[in-house]
């Protein structure tokens, strides 16, 4: 590694603690689909900041509502109102089941808050969580509990107590381990960190029926899945069934930090003053930033076009997969989050793989140690995923031999 991509990952590595195993590339320019690193090559993003950038990187409608509101007004805290805030809040209402929101800065906030509202809306003596095996809800204490992979807590014993994990898809055991303690299921419509593995619509309905059998909110984390990824605004639209609560991130600011908790109004009257808050949470400019991405992601055809470009890549990926049957054996996902499953000859080279399509100027990632993830911005064009589709299938004939 040399030249200024190789200066400043050694500039980096003398003071950023080493939390990240980061490639050899020092980004410095975003347009579209499009980053360029310091050393001037472009890549593809197809992980679009791990299903942040949905609109690519630097939208003008984006970059122009940032811009404008930091001329404005940057923070004043959560003691006053502010317009962008506001907004959000009606289209985020208007467009889903909630009737109010908290504003968070992150998925894990989000889910932490979410977390806070079933417990505290269920009283003292109910306060346990189940969610399930191959869950991922974050990285504070709380949501690694909630997480359903052991590795992450691994080092950060003991947990936070009242959380259970289900396996994956059993309706039997997850009923077995509700109690009178349990006050809430927490589960992602479709699992990304996990494996890009879509739970089946049947199994979420199940969940929904136990929720009300037993008298527990349904939380959804639709941190990876929300805002247009799957086609839909929200992946809960496909399915049938409506969550209690459900907690949203990542793309609501095309890369602005910001999160948010969505409720029904009795369900969210438990929070009142003092028993939570944020400093930052829905902050002007990273608001300003999700209203933008959200007018654009609600016009006319563009959920539309995304369910289009899904099909094409799931169909592309199944194409791969048919061609190359040592090392992948189907593809999965919903709208444009898409994961090339490998069998247990691929998955040997998953990691390698991802580091050769980094050279041939693709970025993407290795999810759950099973799948190729894509997650390419919502803008991407069919020649786009031409290039992806071309490469990846370069990249896989260099294993057949």
């Amino acid at each position: 590694m040399n030249g200024e991509n190789a200066g400043w990952a050694e500039r980096s590595d003398k003071v950023l603690i080493g939390t990240y195993a980061r490639y050899p590339a020092a980004m410095v320019k975003g347009e579209g689909c499009t980053l360029t690193d310091a050393e001037g090559r472009e890549y593809l993003d197809c992980l679009a900041g791990i299903a942040v950038c949905s609109l690519g990187h630097c939208h003008p409608a984006v970059t122009d509502a940032i811009c404008r509101q930091a001329k404005e007004l940057v923070h004043v805290s959560n003691f006053y109102y502010t317009r962008p805030q506001t907004e959000l809040a009606e289209l985020l209402t208007e467009n889903s089941f909630a009737d109010q929101i908290f504003m968070a800065n992150s998925g894990a906030e989000a889910n932490e808050a979410a977390i806070k509202l079933a417990r505290i809306c269920a009283g003292p003596d109910r306060y346990g969580i189940i969610s399930l095996t191959g869950s991922f809800h974050g990285r504070t204490l709380a949501t690694i509990a909630a997480t359903g992979q052991p590795r992450f807590r691994e080092g950060f014993e003991p947990m936070p107590e009242g959380f259970s994990h289900a396996p994956f898809g059993n309706l039997n055991v997850l009923e077995a381990i509700i109690t009178n303690q349990t006050c809430a299921i927490l589960c992602e419509p479709l699992q990304g960190e996990g494996g890009v593995r879509p739970l089946d619509v049947e199994y979420l309905k199940g969940v929904a029926d136990l929720c009300k059998k037993h008298d527990l909110l349904l939380i959804f984390d639709e941190i990876q899945t929300g805002i247009g990824r799957t086609g839909t605004f929200f992946a809960y639209e496909q399915l049938g069934i409506v969550p209690d609560i459900m907690t949203i991130a990542k793309a609501l600011g095309n890369g602005m930090p910001i999160g948010a908790m969505l409720t029904r109004k009795e369900i969210a009257a438990s929070l009142v003053p003092g028993t939570h808050g944020s400093t930052f949470g829905g902050n002007p400019v990273a608001a300003a930033a999700a209203v933008a991405t959200l007018k654009v992601i609600l016009e006319d055809g563009f959920l539309d076009s995304v369910k289009e470009k899904g099909k094409y890549l799931q169909a592309g990926l199944e194409d791969l997969a048919a061609r190359f049957p040592a090392h992948a054996s189907g593809a999965r996902g919903m709208g444009l989050i898409r994961g090339l499953v490998l069998t247990e000859k691929g998955i040997e080279h998953g990691a390698d793989m991802v580091n050769k399509l980094f050279a041939k100027g693709i970025l993407i990632n290795f999810a759950g140690n099973a799948v190729l993830r894509f997650l390419p911005p919502l803008i991407i064009t069919r020649e786009e995923i031409d290039r992806l589709l071309t490469v990846l299938g370069e990249v896989l004939t260099e294993y057949e031999a």
